[in-house]
C-alpha cells in the first residue's frame, strides 16, 4: 500500500482544501466588509449593527465547527462537504431577499453554521491526515488558498454590487459557491491509511508538559487573542479608507494586495514551522501583527495604505497557518477534526468580536483609532498566553532531558 506522506493524492486534497477555504471563508470572515456602506445606504443601519452580521456568520462557524469536526470524523469529509455547499450557497443567495436585521443574521448564522464550518476543521484536518511529514508547507498552501478567497471575494463582491446592485451580488455569490463548491467536494477522501501515533516532522512534534485537556483550551484562549486583533483589520480597514475619500474599488484592491501578499506569508510561515517548531513561528507571525496593525490608522493616500498592507498582509497571515500547525502538532490524526474544531470556536468568535467591536467603537467614537487600539490590547494578550504555552514546553523539554 502506498503510504501517506508519499501519495500524489495528498496535493490533490490540498487544492481542494485551498479552493473551498478561498470560496467559503473568504465570504464568512471578510466578504461583507464591502457591503457595509451599501447597506447603511439602504436601510440607515448603524455599522455596528451590520457588522454583527458578519459576526453571526462567524459564531456560525465557531458553533458548527465543534458539530461538523465530529460529523467529518464518522461519516467522512466529502458527506460532510457536499451538504456543507448546498446550505452555504442557498443562504447567501437567500440574503438578496432579506429586508431586516434579523434576516441578516438569521441567514448568515445558518451559513456558518451548517455551510462554512462542513469546510474549515473538516478540510484542515483533513489535509494533515494527509501528509505524515512537510504538513506545515501543506497547511501553509491550504491556508494560503483562504487568503487568496479573503482577498478575492470582496474585490468581486465589490464589483458584482457595482454592476448588479447589492442583492445581484449576493445572488451571484450564492450561485458560484454552489457551481464550485459541489464538484471539490467529489475530489475530497480520506488517506488510505494515517500516520502511526506519530505527529510527523521536527517541526510538528511539540512536546509540552501539560495535559491535553488543558492545553487545547489554553491555545484557545490565546487563538481568541489574534483573531479578535485580525478582524478588526479585515472587517473595518475598508470602511476606514471610504471614510478618508478613497473609492470604493480602490479600497477593494488595497484589501486584495494585503491578503495576496498573505499568501507568501501563509506558506512562508508554514516551512517555518517545518524548521523551528509551530509554537515558535506562531508567535513570530501574532508579533508581526501586533506591532503593526495600529499603523493603518495614521494613512489618508492610497499610496500609503497599498505599501503598509502588503507589509502588515506578509506577517499577519503567517498567524493563520501558526493556528493550524500548532494545533495539528498537539493532536492525535484520529482527533484532529474535532480538534480543529474547538479551536475554531476560540478563533472564529475573535473574528466576529473583533468585528463588532470595531464597528461598535467606531459609532461611539466617530473614528477607528479606539477600534485599532482594541486590536492592539488583543494581540499583546495573545502574546502572553503564547509566551506561558511555550516556557512549558522547555520546561518539560529540560525535564525530560535530565
Amino acid at each position: 500500500m502506498t503510504e501517506v506522506s508519499q501519495s500524489p493524492y495528498r496535493w490533490v486534497i490540498v487544492f481542494v482544501a485551498a479552493v473551498a477555504l478561498a470560496l467559503a471563508m473568504g465570504q464568512l470572515v471578510n466578504g461583507l466588509s464591502v457591503f457595509v456602506v451599501p447597506l447603511e445606504r439602504e436601510f440607515g443601519w448603524r455599522r455596528g449593527d451590520i457588522a454583527l452580521i458578519n459576526t453571526a456568520g462567524l459564531a456560525g462557524l465557531a458553533l458548527g465547527g465543534l458539530l461538523m469536526g465530529r460529523l467529518a470524523e464518522r461519516f467522512g469529509t466529502r458527506q460532510v462537504m457536499l451538504a456543507g455547499a448546498a446550505v452555504l450557497g442557498l443562504c447567501v443567495a437567500g440574503a438578496s431577499q432579506a429586508q431586516t436585521l434579523w434576516q441578516f443574521y438569521l441567514l448568515f448564522l445558518a451559513a456558518g453554521f451548517l455551510g462554512g464550518a462542513a469546510f474549515y476543521a473538516p478540510l484542515i484536518a483533513l489535509v494533515g491526515n494527509w501528509f505524515s511529514a512537510g504538513a506545515g508547507l501543506a497547511l501553509g498552501l491550504a491556508s494560503a488558498g483562504q487568503a487568496l478567497g479573503q482577498g478575492g471575494i470582496p474585490v468581486v463582491a465589490t464589483l458584482l454590487i457595482e454592476s448588479l446592485g447589492w442583492r445581484g451580488a449576493f445572488v451571484g455569490l450564492g450561485a458560484g459557491t454552489l457551481a464550485i463548491l459541489v464538484p471539490l467536494a467529489l475530489l475530497a477522501r480520506e488517506p488510505a491509511r494515517r500516520p502511526a501515533g506519530t505527529v510527523g516532522g521536527p517541526g510538528e512534534a511539540l512536546p509540552i508538559g501539560l495535559p491535553h485537556k488543558l492545553v487545547l483550551p489554553l491555545l484557545g484562549v490565546a487563538v481568541l487573542g489574534c483573531c479578535t486583533l485580525m478582524a478588526v483589520p479585515l472587517m473595518h480597514l475598508v470602511p476606514l479608507m471610504l471614510g478618508r475619500g478613497v473609492p470604493a474599488a480602490d479600497a477593494g484592491g488595497v484589501m486584495l494586495a494585503m491578503l495576496t501578499a498573505g499568501i507568501a506569508g501563509r506558506i512562508c510561515f508554514g516551512r517555518l514551522a517545518d524548521r523551528i517548531g509551530a509554537l515558535p513561528a506562531y508567535m513570530a507571525a501574532s508579533l508581526w501583527q501586533t506591532a503593526m496593525v495600529f499603523g493603518f490608522t495614521l494613512f489618508q493616500s492610497l499610496d500609503g495604505f497599498y505599501a503598509y498592507a502588503l507589509l502588515y498582509g506578509f506577517g499577519y497571515a503567517g498567524v493563520m497557518t501558526g493556528v493550524l500547525t500548532t494545533t495539528r502538532a498537539l493532536t492525535p490524526p484520529s482527533r484532529r477534526a474535532s480538534a480543529m474544531g474547538v479551536i475554531g470556536v476560540f478563533g472564529w468568535g475573535g473574528h466576529g468580536l473583533g468585528g463588532y467591536l470595531g464597528g461598535l467603537l467606531f459609532d461611539l467614537t466617530g473614528g477607528y483609532a479606539t477600534s485599532f487600539a482594541v486590536a492592539v490590547s488583543a494581540g499583546l494578550f495573545n502574546l502572553a498566553v503564547l509566551t506561558a504555552l511555550l516556557v512549558a514546553t522547555r520546561q518539560h523539554r529540560l525535564r525530560a532531558t535530565t
